[in-house]
């Protein structure tokens, strides 16, 4: 099944067991014996190998130790370089393009471009065997324009401030998923990984539809982006990006628990990037719709 999410449509640190690695927490000695427990197996072997073991381990032997494995400070530091990325091309672009009247079509253009390319280059890491950093920072750079610019049109034309707020609630939103996630009031379960999956496809799909009536019939399409439904599309919107961001830091735990290499972290970096830029969007969406009822 795929997410809306690229990183979450073709692989994760758990990448031959068809679940992703997002079941449930390791069992202790599991990163040790090189088994994921997690993983479909047979009855003869129910538990599939560790995608990570070094080749030649036998099942339930000792994995030797990795001395490029892939720790906490690895993903911080990747998420930081890509956050901070977007962050930078967002404020030039912010700053060096205008969106007064006179060149608001050009923004829009450039806002237009920026996304296409940054959606393009997502599913290119997404289905690349192994993590590209100058992609990855090269998505992050075109997001960034993207979010820039739609981020200055709205707090012109729409709302002022609706950048800051928008900013504040993405940020209070990762801090409320992590804090619950680290205390066990989240648990990423087989079960709870096949629901967030199937409602964000069902999401998408959905405001796929509603582009198309909006492009055919003119307006807002069915209605799902603006006013009083537009505040409960864009609630929805927000949750199942909260809950993507808990699978994100499930994929990141199990990838330090199974020792994936340290490359990895590049991996982690783009997942909690994309999902962090889903959760901007929407904010700023709610925001600018909040506003725009006052």
């Amino acid at each position: 099944m795929r997410s809306s999410n690229p990183v979450f449509s073709r692989r994760g640190f758990s990448r031959d067991n068809g679940h992703a690695g997002f079941n449930a927490a390791p069992q202790a000695g599991a990163a040790a014996t090189g088994a994921n427990p997690f993983a479909q197996g047979t009855a003869a072997n129910p538990y599939a190998t560790n995608p990570y073991a070094q080749q030649g381990t036998q099942p339930g032997a000792p994995a030797p130790a990795r001395t490029d494995a892939m720790t906490i400070d690895d993903v911080v530091t990747r998420t930081a370089m890509t956050l901070g990325t977007v962050i930078v091309a967002a404020a030039i672009a912010w700053w060096v393009l205008p969106v007064d009247q006179a060149n608001l079509g050009t923004a829009y253009g450039v806002a237009i471009g920026a996304a296409i390319i940054g959606f393009v280059l997502s599913l290119v890491n997404s289905f690349k065997r192994r993590p590209s950093p100058p992609l990855i920072l090269t998505y992050a750079a075109f997001e960034g324009v993207f979010l820039g610019i739609v981020s200055n049109i709205v707090s012109v034309y729409v709302a002022p401030g609706a950048a800051m707020q928008a900013v504040l609630g993405t940020m209070a939103v990762f801090a409320g998923v992590l804090i619950a996630y680290r205390t066990g009031l989240i648990r990423v379960t087989r079960r709870f990984y096949g629901f967030v999956m199937a409602a964000a496809i069902g999401f998408m799909l959905l405001m796929m539809v509603n582009l198309l009536f909006a492009v055919f019939g003119g307006g807002d399409g069915l209605g799902f982006r603006s006013g009083a439904l537009g505040v409960v599309f864009g609630i929805v919107a927000i949750v199942i990006g909260a809950c993507i961001l808990a699978l994100n830091f499930k994929q990141v735990e199990d990838g330090i628990a199974y020792g994936a290499p340290r490359e990895e972290a590049w991996l982690a970096a783009f997942g909690l990037t994309v999902t962090l830029v889903w959760i901007y969007i929407e904010m700023l969406r709610l925001v600018a719709i909040l506003s725009g009822d006052d």
